[in-house]
């Protein structure tokens, strides 16, 4: 476990899951939880690169979130999300979207494209009792 962050901590979110980002405090539905930061790139370069933390920004410019300062990387994916990622004047904020209880993963949906590619594959395992097809 790591604490990054005195709202945070880091650790392990279960087999074959690997580390993900759990509240250590409660959250209230629309809250902003954390920005998704990293090395801003035009999306061409970054579709080149070999990264799993690619966020785009729109068609012209993509964050790398690679580097593990940025602690948004360690949030899973969940085809039940308990936050959205939300694109606000050129950054990516994480907002709740409904309350999370201090202990709770905090989760977002990855969205169609990086599901299909990574996820879809091997088979998800968030744990939600309905999963994206």
């Amino acid at each position: 476990m790591k604490t990054i962050d005195a709202r945070f901590e880091i650790k392990n979110a279960g087999p074959d899951v690997g580390e993900g980002l759990f509240a250590t405090q409660d959250i209230r539905k629309g809250d902003l939880i954390i920005e998704y930061t990293g090395e801003k790139l035009p999306t061409a370069v970054a579709d080149a690169r070999d990264s799993r933390y690619l966020f785009e920004l729109d068609d012209e410019w993509t964050l790398d979130g690679s580097g593990t300062e940025n602690t948004a990387r360690y949030i899973n994916h969940s085809c039940d999300p308990n936050s959205e990622a939300e694109i606000r004047h050129g950054r990516i904020m994480i907002d709740a979207v409904r309350d999370i209880k201090a202990g709770e993963e905090i989760t977002f949906d990855y969205d169609q494209e990086y599901f299909d590619e990574f996820i879809k594959p091997i088979g998800c395992r968030c744990g939600a009792k309905v999963h994206r097809k």
